[in-house]
């Protein structure tokens, strides 16, 4: 498959000539080393033993040739970090060091953060706008900026293919393959966590089946705030028995620390006078096609009884993947909005570096009305000097803009 253009790499192409070291974090199959491999001039693959006795062997990286260094895998060799954070004490040049990591290593707790000296870079699966199979007319940077950006252009994606971008995946090395075998890669991916992957972490999954489930109840959850609590009780096996509540909070850090859960916070204002507000994250998995699968539903049962009232969750959780990674190339965060009691709610808060506001519904639905909007304009009313732009993503054809000035963009339009 030919290598397809990643967002993060035009953050590379910006941030690699000033920074002498980076860190490319992400969960495993989503495109690290690939991305990094072509920027490097020398790759030490520390997954691979002989190449981490090599590693070993000089941790003051002394022998090291010129050129960028790719160290993929570092956690499999934590004290790398440290050496890499001293050579940067020492005055390593710019685009020096390349890191990838696809776990934040327990083993490694005492090594320094790196803070200020390893600039660390988010990669996710790829989203919507990744995959090559649409042409954006909206850039979500320039709503960011305020001034009534361009809305316009039509697209021929429909919801079934919105549908199919579920379930295909975002790892590069799944979402081409046949169905088939595309259900199986990803029954694996799922399998190798629980199997592998947990106890490389020094977690012993002594239940397979109770973590199995508790993922299975979290990607039921997608897209929600649905308390722990809930989750917990939704995990109880045939025979009755509940884990407990430790075991479980365990799986969900554990879980994170492998990039595998990528929940959504809870919007934190600063000087606002909305009160009330709700601080429970937003369940995502870091695919939605993980949680279509753990659910066993194809892209079939999401049109279907079977698995429709799942559609528009997972489409949310499509949409949120996109938009985390523009948001992370225009230097936003991604949040979301829910006051206690549930009586406003906004779907994703994009906050720009300044502060700027823009707000977000999702709806899979091809059109709008005054109703889908209300807690939008309510948040512009709010914070007017804040709120420089807000819009709702559909699966409609076209993208315009309301006579109120909300944006409506299909998703299949929406680019950086």
């Amino acid at each position: 498959m030919a290598y397809l253009a990643r967002t993060v790499d035009q953050e590379l192409d910006e941030l690699l000539p000033t920074a002498p070291a980076i860190a490319l974090d992400g969960p495993k199959g989503v495109g690290k080393t690939d991305t990094a491999q072509r920027r490097a001039d020398v790759v030490w693959f520390l997954d691979d033993a002989a190449q981490r006795e090599v590693a070993q062997a000089d941790f003051a990286m002394s022998t090291l040739p010129a050129g960028t260094v790719l160290l993929d895998e570092w956690q499999k060799l934590p004290q790398v970090w440290d050496s890499v954070r001293r050579q940067v004490d020492a005055g390593a040049p710019a685009g020096r060091f390349l890191l990838t990591g696809s776990a934040t290593p327990l083993e490694g707790r005492d090594t320094h953060s790196g803070a200020g000296r390893i600039l660390s870079l988010r990669m996710r699966p790829m989203g919507l706008h990744e995959r090559g199979k649409t042409t954006p007319t909206v850039s979500l940077a320039a709503l960011l900026t305020g001034g009534q950006g361009i809305v316009a252009g039509t697209t021929s994606f429909t919801l079934r293919d919105y549908i199919e971008a579920i379930v295909e995946s975002g790892f590069p090395g799944i979402m081409g393959a046949a169905p088939r075998l595309r259900r199986a890669m990803l029954d694996s991916y799922i399998q190798r966590v629980i199997d592998r992957d947990l106890p490389e972490q020094g977690y012993s999954v002594r239940r397979p089946g109770t973590l199995r489930r508790w993922l299975t109840a979290y990607a039921a959850a997608s897209s929600t705030n649905t308390a722990y609590t809930q989750l917990l009780a939704a995990t109880t096996g045939g025979d009755g028995m509940q884990p407990a509540k430790s075991t479980t909070l365990a799986y969900r850090d554990l879980l994170t620390q492998l990039w595998l859960v990528d929940p959504v916070p809870g919007w934190v204002p600063t000087n606002s006078f909305i009160h009330r507000l709700q601080q429970a994250p937003k369940h995502q998995l870091a695919d939605p096609a993980l949680a279509a699968r753990l659910l066993k539903l194809s892209a079939q049962a999401l049109t279907t009884a079977t698995g429709a009232h799942m559609a528009g969750p997972l489409f949310e959780s499509l949409t949120t993947l996109g938009i985390r990674v523009m948001a992370q190339a225009a230097e936003a965060s991604v949040s979301h909005m829910r006051l206690s009691g549930g009586d406003r709610e906004i779907d994703l808060l994009v906050e720009g570096v300044d502060g700027q506001l823009l707000g977000i519904e999702v709806k899979l639905a091809a059109t709008v009305t005054n109703a889908d909007v209300r807690h939008l304009v309510w948040l512009r009313d709010q914070l007017p000097d804040r709120v420089v732009d807000l819009m709702v993503i559909t699966t409609g054809s076209t993208a315009y803009r309301r006579s109120d000035g909300v944006a409506v963009v299909p998703l299949a339009l929406l680019g950086v």
